[in-house]
């Protein structure tokens, strides 16, 4: 639901804030922004407790705490929660993420006392029910299970686990079939128990209440919440690339889809915003981008392209995606390479950097034109040490950024030479060397090609 106040444009001084902070006596750091379009509240909770905290062998453990937390407490069943959220007309929901799990609440003024005792015993209280474990564990299974007849998702699935080995962002954050099978609900007590403290969470409100009213709710309801040290998770080391590697699924199918990628930055990393505007430009920007001018528009290879930086707490993935005819998949795959080579060698042109940078500026203030879309940035900003001006200062993070730089960042993050490669296609439809087609045009060469690709 869009609300009905207006948003400031982001060319205003950097004194601009999104909200107000405080810290509670047990640590847990809110955040406030008074917003009296409608007379509702939305509350967001982030909690560290995401899939870096996910123990090797108990996959998913992360996510499924979070997604239990409306499965029941000890004084509420599933079904009693769905009905007050009913009743009061609220939305409550609860999800897992790689970096963070969120618990967020939104509800009308008038009820928040009654939503804000369901958000509290949901976060604090929940049961964990032997029956409610099973019936998730297994609603996941079914879904990860009915994942494997999206070739998409099985090339992204091998992708991420091909790239980052046993490290947590290798595998789904819903977890593996092998990992949710091991997790049992005291594993799911203790998780909860670890993680699921003030000072690991960021508390963020927004909504029709002046900061009196925010400030007396947040003492009622999350002072009691005892804080207790957090043991630092030990995750293993991910190595890059050292050579190219190339991994081909055989699965009847009329079109191959394809990521080719390497290892990319994490959030914190100087140079986001200089890789921001190059990977707009090189294929996350739509059909403003290089990869769908040349791949799709004029060559006609592929039926979608992108690439993205997925950047986090830790380093993340470089990743282009592209579905293409099963023939089609070596020709597309070079012109990947060579659109990545010639972000390396040559500097984008004045027209393609202003843009970029107009794109990216001026849509960012969506990131913030709704309530819970405000309760969620405020969050983003506190969890990745943004500050509450970010909104104001990123024009300029933007606009200051260079052909030069962005040619520089390319030699440095792109590798067209140090790639994974993953194909899931039909392999007899392929030119060699992903499968054992002949090239167009080389069909004299097939039975030998066939030989050498096998």
């Amino acid at each position: 639901m869009v609300l009905a106040w207006t948003v400031p444009a982001l060319a205003g001084p950097s004194s601009q804030v999104l909200g107000e902070r405080e810290q509670l006596p047990n640590d847990l750091v809110w955040l406030f922004s008074e917003q009296s379009g409608l007379p509702l509240v939305t509350v967001n909770l982030m909690t560290k407790a995401g899939v870096l905290q996910d123990p090797q062998g108990k996959e998913g453990l992360a996510n499924l705490t979070a997604a239990l937390l409306l499965s029941g407490t000890k004084r509420r069943t599933a079904a009693q929660i769905a009905q007050e959220l009913d009743f009061l007309g609220a939305k409550m929901g609860a999800s897992g993420g790689d970096d963070f799990a969120g618990l967020s609440l939104t509800v009308l003024k008038k009820d928040l006392a009654a939503g804000l005792d369901l958000f509290q015993d949901v976060l604090l209280h929940p049961a964990f029910a032997p029956e409610e474990v099973t019936r998730k564990v297994a609603q996941i299974q079914a879904g990860l299970k009915s994942d494997e007849d999206e070739p998409g998702i099985v090339a992204s699935r091998i992708f991420h686990q091909d790239l980052f080995g046993n490290f947590p962002y290798g595998h789904p954050a819903r977890g593996t079939q092998k990992g949710l099978a091991a997790i049992t609900p005291k594993d799911l007590a203790e998780f909860h128990r670890r993680y699921y403290r003030p000072n690991n969470a960021i508390l963020t409100v927004a909504g029709d209440l002046t900061r009196e009213e925010a400030r007396k709710w947040v003492s009622r309801i999350f002072a009691p919440w005892a804080s207790s040290p957090i043991t630092p998770v030990k995750l293993p080391q991910v190595s890059p690339l050292k050579e190219s590697r190339v991994v081909v699924v055989d699965k009847d199918i009329t079109q191959a889809n394809i990521i080719l990628g390497h290892l990319g930055i994490a959030r914190s990393n100087p140079d986001f915003y200089t890789l921001q505007v190059m990977n707009y430009l090189l294929g996350g920007g739509g059909f403003a981008s290089r990869l769908v001018e040349n791949i799709r528009v004029n060559r006609g290879l592929v039926y979608a392209v992108a690439s993205q930086f997925d950047a986090g707490l830790e380093p993340g993935l470089f990743a282009v995606s592209l579905e293409t005819k099963n023939r089609s998949s070596r020709e597309a795959v070079e012109q990947v390479l060579a659109e990545m080579e010639r972000m390396r060698r040559e500097p984008v042109s004045p027209r393609e950097l202003d843009d970029a940078k107009s794109y990216l500026i001026g849509s960012f203030p969506r990131k913030m034109d709704s309530l819970s879309r405000r309760a969620s940035l405020m969050g983003y900003v506190e969890f990745y040490g943004l500050g509450l001006d970010y909104p104001w200062r990123y024009p300029e993070l933007i606009q200051k950024v260079t052909a030069e730089e962005i040619q520089k960042a390319a030699g440095k993050y792109l590798h067209p030479d140090k790639y994974l490669l993953v194909v899931v296609g039909k392999k007899s439809e392929m030119p060699s060397p992903y499968g054992n087609a002949a090239p167009k045009g080389e069909e004299e060469k097939k039975d030998v090609q066939k030989k050498s690709a096998d």
